[in-house]
């Protein structure tokens, strides 16, 4: 089917303003256009609304994300219009209001587009525009700004009586290209796509020049001594060092995924005299504060504190902030209002470091985390020229618990079975280590490719989050010799940096070398010794203590091997080596069982195709111990298992998930044979 030409500029004008965080934060904002199209049952004209869909991007937004209306309908609603009482009804309405099969549901913004007399209409939320909006004497200054070129509203909850609200301004103004919605954003509007798009960025524009000229130049105060930034090293390891313990006491309610900021806005921010006190007033905005919280938690310590002493003061601000989030819900909750869905921080503040955001997801904590630089801009903005002064708080609780928003959330697709956990999966650039990462990738992890080539797994990882909105939330890499102390523990940092921390780790990463005894040398046996005894040995007590940081539980999974019990021959280093592994995972499960981190291990044998040992001269050494080609070799290994069956990477990577998915949360100390049954290796 063929896009409508206006939808099509519509679509433009979406991917322009919202490619451009200075106009609008991810997800924030909409924008439609009217224009008349073919009914198809009829056949004649029928003018349409194409608007923006609850839930979606502008800057990536596709027709599938557009919700289709009648205009004359949508507008005859307002002959039924119960009052501002009443007006989330509705939002029920509009889904009788639609035209033709699919598209997205309508958000509660779709009045605002229909309402207004206006072709195109754009919503948005840029931080010039929300420092205006918020400023206490917001009506006099939007005034001053703009002239009667943009209007202004007082703040209304967003629905169907602020689309009444600022249709009736702009017929009452009608040299106005759009209008400043108090406490919280801007819209604009034009009678083609080109205008309209240019009126928006006019408001903001405008808005940025008037504040730059017109602002006081430290509106945040001076820095307080001893709150600078650390240095660049300094600060990412002491973030290293804080984040997984912020993570688990920010999953007290529900497991959360975290992401870090310390970029320059943020290490101002935090480093100024007024902080605690703007802090404390919260955010705006409504996108922003259905982010990042009514307000962030802050630490009142400098980064000179000793470790020890800053996240026993964390601990005590995390009582004492959800105490407060429960005062909060309990003041304001009525009735009717949903249950308090959690009472933990979404954004940590720690002066000299940075900020700590969390979500259900990666993406989500990291919007989390811009949204609430959105509001530091705001908040200078405002202060700069007024004071900021946000919607108050039973406002902000009416929209953090409207059941339009439980509505919203409950759309949300089922969570996927390790949604919220971090692996790091060591050799996982090729072989069984890449099927496990893509395995655990497709069951909702977030992975961290931990290999000795840095090229591959940077091209691992990239593979791992094709198709995400950014990679990055989905898988980074990390370059790391496993037999080096120093760079597993860097490595570790790195998983807890890029995701607040780390709950699965998949000790992969071997080698191979088949001789007889007389003639394996001491390196043969200190370089299969140094990856997979001392390896997996130095990666799971790095892990270990951020696991025992996170306070949360945890899995370490050892790849070991059927040679670790099966006496083979021409194999005295792989398989001492292999032994080794498999002895860890009992002293590790008996050791760590209190801290409920289990420890496991999967005995693999065979696995020749896509496997990087075997392709890396062990396929061949084995093959001559028995008598086959190479190319055989998968064959052979197949027939003499008990199932007749080649084990391949993906299986192994089923089993790592067997093990972590879910099913099995009381088994530890276990190992479980993918080798298609070999007897010998049974074990005893």
């Amino acid at each position: 089917m063929t896009t409508h030409p206006e939808v099509e500029k519509l679509l433009q004008r979406c991917h322009e303003l919202g490619s451009d965080p200075r106009n609008t934060n991810y997800a924030g904002g909409n924008a439609s256009v009217k224009a008349d199209d073919v009914d198809p049952v009829t056949g004649q004209p029928v003018e349409l609304m194409w608007v923006k869909g609850s839930g979606g991007d502008l800057g990536t937004l596709t027709e599938a994300g557009l919700a289709v209306l009648r205009t004359d309908r949508l507008r005859a609603l307002i002959d039924v219009y119960p009052g501002v009482d009443r007006e989330d009804e509705m939002v029920a309405a509009f889904d009788y209001c639609l035209h033709g099969k699919g598209g997205a549901a309508p958000s509660i913004d779709t009045a605002m587009h229909g309402l207004v007399d206006a072709a195109h209409v754009d919503h948005l939320h840029p931080d010039a525009g929300i420092a205006l909006a918020t400023a206490a004497d917001s009506e006099k200054l939007t005034a001053e700004c703009f002239g009667d070129r943009v209007a202004w509203v007082p703040w209304r909850r967003p629905g169907f009586q602020l689309g009444l609200d600022i249709a009736e301004i702009k017929r009452a103004n009608p040299s106005a290209i759009g209008v400043i919605l108090g406490g919280h954003g801007i819209t604009a509007w034009g009678d083609t796509a080109e205008e309209c798009r240019a009126n928006s960025l006019e408001i903001i524009d405008t808005a940025e020049r008037f504040i730059e000229t017109r602002g006081t130049a430290e509106p945040f105060g001076p820095v307080v001594e001893g709150r600078s930034a650390l240095p660049s090293a300094q600060r990412r390891e002491r973030a290293a060092a804080l984040f997984p313990v912020l993570r688990g006491l920010a999953s007290t309610d529900r497991r959360q995924i975290g992401h870090f900021t310390d970029s320059p806005a943020v290490l101002d921010f935090v480093s100024r005299e007024r902080m605690p006190e703007l802090a404390a007033l919260g955010t705006s905005c409504p996108d922003h504060f259905l982010r990042t919280k009514v307000r962030p938690m802050v630490l009142d310590l400098g980064p000179d504190a000793p470790l020890d002493t800053v996240i026993d003061r964390l601990r005590e601000l995390h009582e004492q902030y959800r105490a407060d989030y429960r005062a909060y819900y309990e003041q304001f909750a009525t009735q009717d209002s949903p249950a308090m869905r959690g009472a933990d921080p979404a954004i940590v503040l720690v002066p000299g470091v940075g900020m700590f955001s969390f979500g259900a997801d990666k993406q989500t904590a990291r919007v989390a985390g811009e949204f609430y630089v959105n509001a530091i801009n705001v908040m200078r903005g405002a202060e700069a020229i007024s004071r900021y002064q946000p919607i108050d708080e039973g406002e902000k609780f009416r929209i953090e618990y409207w059941e339009l928003e439980e509505a919203k959330l409950r759309r949300r697709p089922k969570a996927k079975p390790l949604a919220t956990r971090v692996a790091l999966v060591t050799g996982g650039a090729s072989g069984i280590g890449l099927a496990t990462a893509r395995r655990l990738v497709a069951e909702g992890a977030c992975v961290v490719v931990a290999d000795r080539d840095a090229d591959r797994a940077r091209e691992a990882a990239e593979e791992l989050g094709a198709g995400a909105y950014r990679a990055a939330d989905v898988a980074i890499s990390v370059a790391v010799d496993v037999t080096d102390s120093v760079a597993v523990d860097a490595a570790l940092a790195e998983a807890s940096l890029a995701f607040g921390g780390v709950d699965l780790v998949v000790n992969n990463a071997g080698l191979s070398i088949s001789k007889p005894l007389l003639e394996t040398t001491d390196a043969d046996w200190d370089i299969q010794h140094g990856v997979m005894a001392r390896g997996s040995f130095l990666v799971s007590r790095s892990a270990a203590r951020v696991l025992i940081a996170q306070a949360m539980g945890g899995d370490i999974i050892y790849i070991a091997s059927k040679n670790g019990v099966f006496a083979g021959p021409n194999n005295v280093a792989y398989g001492a080596a292999k032994a080794d592994q498999a002895h860890q995972v009992r002293l590790l499960a008996a050791e760590l069982g209190g801290h409920r981190i289990r420890v496991n291990g999967i005995n693999p044998d065979g696995v020749v195709r896509g496997s990087g040992i075997f392709s890396g001269g062990w396929g061949a050494q084995r093959a001559a111990v028995y008598g086959v080609e190479e190319s055989e070799l998968g064959s052979f290994y197949a027939q003499r298992t008990l199932l007749k069956q080649e084990v391949l990477p993906e299986h192994v990577a089923a089993a790592v998930f067997a093990l972590t998915g879910g099913d099995l949360t009381h088994t530890t100390g276990l190992h479980i044979p993918v080798d298609a049954g070999v007897a010998a290796a049974f074990l005893r």
